[in-house]
């Protein structure tokens, strides 16, 4: 069976793999892999907001059935942060840390926290037009490890976040033991069975 085309509000390569894993009989389009410009401003207080901007905003632009992704790690030592500015936390205006800096910058900030719990949370887009909206917002609960794993899967937080489900920091999960127990797997298990019911890709 041919994948349905849908456009993925999102600049990020990584997520754009992981979800086709997760989603199966769907492929994925970038904007910027056709040329479209993207930098919707997030401006939402929430997750569920600011993937229902970015779905939006892309929309305007394709005409076409959009999904979106708004997630992020929320630490409890941490008042929840970085929550929904998890994606540019330690950011300045001269300058983007890498997934590592960021990783490292935030065991920095829980040394010596004996309480380290936290969450991931990821709220998916399913946009048809403006008045077919659907999300789904999931979560993992987990904690916050001492020191980053070696574990090569994965990608951001995952070598410093270890999942209370798996038992086991996520970097050191396969691809499909990850599925099962992440927050963007869990959401994508039930905006697979949405997407199934509207295009019928039985």
């Amino acid at each position: 069976m041919e994948s349905m085309k849908l456009y993925f509000a999102s600049g990020n390569s990584h997520k754009k793999m992981e979800m086709e894993r997760l989603l199966g009989d769907f492929s994925l389009t970038l904007p910027k892999e056709e040329g479209i410009e993207f930098d919707p401003d997030e401006n939402g207080s929430s997750f569920i907001e600011n993937a229902i901007i970015k779905a939006s905003d892309l929309w305007e632009k394709v005409h076409a059935t959009v999904i979106s992704d708004d997630s992020g790690l929320c630490v409890k030592a941490l008042g929840w942060q970085p929550g929904i500015h998890t994606a540019r936390f330690g950011d300045t205006e001269d300058r983007k840390l890498s997934s590592k800096e960021k990783y490292m910058l935030l065991l920095d900030r829980m040394k010596g926290v004996e309480d380290r719990e936290a969450y991931f949370a990821c709220a998916l887009c399913l946009y048809i037009s403006p008045s077919r909206i659907f999300v789904i917002q999931e979560e993992a609960r987990g904690s916050i490890a001492l020191s980053p794993s070696t574990g090569t899967e994965g990608f951001g937080y995952d070598p410093v976040f270890f999942s209370n489900e798996a038992g086991r920091i996520i970097a050191d999960l396969g691809k499909g033991e990850k599925d099962k127990f992440s927050h963007r797997g869990k959401a994508a298990e039930k905006m697979k069975l949405l997407l199934k019911k509207e295009y019928g890709n039985d």
